[in-house]
């Protein structure tokens, strides 16, 4: 193992380290009307990656309102990280508009959040496979 690949190894195991929260990162299909029930249901979820991650605020995010219908959306960027190894399936590719959902946590406050993924970070010589997410509550 040359010095580079060495390097980047032992930092990839240090921030897999502090991935603390297990996480479901998936996609979700178009809501769809049940004629029978007259009730609007969540389309189908296509789970991309379920394990280890590491969810923390934006630090110069501020959080910004939104009108959405006809309430209010707080929108508060966080930052994603997952092992760097995290393999998807054959051909599939994240894109803004997945979900994160937070399935456990030491800040038992954060299981249930689920983020939106707005964008998708590659990166050779990274320590993690991160993305940008935002809370719409």
């Amino acid at each position: 193992m040359n010095g580079l690949a060495e390097f980047l190894a032992r930092g990839r195991a240090a921030h897999r380290e502090l991935m603390g929260e297990q996480l479901r990162l998936y996609e979700q299909g178009p809501d769809v009307f049940d004629r029978e029930s007259g009730e609007t249901v969540p389309g189908p979820q296509t789970v991309l990656y379920t394990g280890p991650g590491r969810v923390k605020p934006v630090a110069q995010a501020s959080g910004t309102e939104e009108q959405a219908g006809e309430r209010e959306v707080n929108l508060r960027d966080y930052e994603v990280a997952v092992p760097w190894s995290t393999e998807l399936p054959p051909g599939v590719r994240v894109a803004p508009g997945a979900r994160v959902e937070v399935l456990a946590s030491a800040d038992t406050r954060m299981v249930g959040l689920v983020l939106w993924v707005t964008g998708v970070q590659y990166s050779s010589t990274a320590t993690a496979w991160r993305l940008s997410a935002e809370d719409r509550s």
